[in-house]
């Protein structure tokens, strides 16, 4: 298999060495990117809410958004590396940025319907995910040019993403409470525009942010080939399974959280869309500053007390608080410790797949990781949605609050989990990226941790997110954008 782009001369590598450009770029674009995701995050519930009065609606909006998110990571991989990642990423943002400013449009001309609405943020969905997964892709090739070791380069991705999130938190809230949920969404249109540009500039001449060039040509045997070569990665790795698993589940949950049940609770608890942004940005610099302290000190922890440590205090106790109080102090206290133990995270699971996973082999797995990651985020909103409309907000804070508890305690009873701390393989200087046979048989890492809740990642594994795992996505994918 061909690396994408093929293989960099003796005078371009030394031409590269040290060059940080790029990598600046893919930093920027994602900054730029996830403040727009955080626009989307609050303006797209409230706008749902505003004008529809139903939680219900708004969770299913949630669901058309983040159903095709599954459905392009589960195929894409292969299609970013033969039509390159720069051209791939500046596409995804071109499209997503035209869907979005198209809401706002046809509500102002009084045309918009709600089916419209659920069907442009399906667009959004379908199209974003890639774009991230493209960007998140180079990071390990990036760090290579840049001469600065992996896991200080994830942890700043990650920290970078983290502070986005927690800058437009704050500014959609205010926008939303002042300015109106539409404006946000013309706003955040402008941000994909601004990622594209960025990239289309910054990239241009990266080799592996070029299409594969003298690989097979991709025919529908070959691209069931590649898929299989992706997910048969994945799977044969016990440790991966597990953080997949558990990650999917946790995507779902806190996607229930960050579309349906914290603008509800702000709207009937706390005040408004303010105090939501209020708490959104707290969570964000607290994971930030958490991701930046994994960066100084992490590479001497181990790596699994460290996650479990960090998923218990984020995950449960948002839901927990939210469900016992109404009033934003114990909330935005919960919500701080949260953010600390959710920002060590991602930096975690990317350098985990980073290590792991050959270069040649990296879309394609984090396509399938992505996308397990992904698969119950369809699921989160409109189930919390229904269940808020059936049994009462409440009710719901606790009883997703219990099952989350219960999914974050997998890594502390499950002895694949030990494989976390293992001793990352040959090839990997100071945490550079592994040079693997792509046949090997090493852990495929998942992405990051997905989602935009208690548990919220930039993107990733979403999760886009995902996320996340995801991500946290986020945590994991990349987290794909909601």
């Amino acid at each position: 298999m061909t690396v994408p782009g093929g293989n960099e001369t003796a005078a371009d590598t030394a031409a590269a060495k040290n060059s940080r450009g790029p990598l600046a770029t893919v930093l920027t674009a994602n900054a730029v990117s996830i403040t727009g995701n955080s626009l989307t995050l609050i303006g797209v519930p409230w706008f749902a809410l505003d004008t529809t009065g139903s939680p219900g609606k708004a969770g299913f909006v949630a669901f058309c958004a983040a159903l095709p998110v599954l459905l392009s990571t589960l195929a894409g991989g292969p299609l970013i590396d033969r039509l390159g990642r720069r051209r791939v990423s500046i596409a995804s943002d071109l499209v997503c940025g035209l869907a979005l400013a198209t809401i706002p449009l046809l509500h102002r001309l009084g045309v918009l319907e709600f089916w419209m609405l659920c069907a442009l943020m399906a667009v959004t969905g379908l199209c974003h995910a890639p774009g991230e997964m493209a960007r998140h892709v180079l990071v390990p090739d990036l760090a290579q040019r840049a001469g600065t070791a992996l896991p200080r380069v994830a942890s700043l991705y990650d920290a970078v993403a983290r502070g986005a999130r927690m800058a437009g938190a704050a500014l959609a809230g205010l926008l939303v409470a002042f300015l109106g949920a539409d404006t946000v969404l013309f706003l955040d249109a402008a941000t994909f525009g601004l990622s594209a540009l960025l990239v289309t500039a910054g990239l241009r001449g990266v080799p592996a942010a070029e299409p594969m060039r003298d690989g097979p040509r991709l025919s529908p045997a070959r691209y069931r080939a590649d898929l299989r070569e992706g997910y048969a990665y994945l799977f044969r790795a016990r440790l991966m399974l597990g953080i997949m698993v558990m990650v999917m589940v946790t995507n779902g949950l806190s996607q229930s959280w960050s579309s349906v049940l914290l603008p509800v609770h702000a709207r009937e608890e706390l005040g408004g869309p303010a105090a939501q942004g209020l708490l959104v940005s707290v969570f964000a610099g607290c994971a930030l500053a958490g991701a930046l302290l994994y960066g100084a000190v992490g590479a001497r922890l181990p790596r699994r007390a460290v996650f479990a440590a960090g998923f218990l205090v984020g995950g449960a106790p948002p839901y927990v608080v939210a469900a016992l109080t109404d009033t934003t102090a114990p909330l935005l206290v919960t919500l701080a410790a949260a953010g600390l133990g959710v920002g060590v995270l991602n930096p975690i699971l990317t350098t985990v797949m980073y290590e792991q996973v050959p270069e040649a082999l990296r879309s394609r797995v984090m396509g399938a990781s992505t996308a397990g990651v992904l698969l119950t985020t369809p699921l989160g909103g409109l189930a919390a949605g229904f269940l808020v409309e059936r049994v009462g907000l409440t009710p719901t804070l606790l009883g997703i609050g219990a099952l989350y508890f219960l999914t974050t305690l997998a890594p502390l009873v499950f002895p694949a989990w030990r494989e976390m701390d293992a001793t990352p393989p040959a090839g990997i200087p100071d945490g550079g990226p592994a040079a693997h046979d792509p046949a090997a048989h090493d852990p495929a890492g998942s992405g990051p941790v997905g989602g935009s809740g208690p548990v919220g990642g930039s993107g990733s594994v979403s999760s886009s997110g995902p996320s996340t795992p995801a991500p946290v996505r986020g945590p994991g994918g990349t987290r794909p954008r909601r």
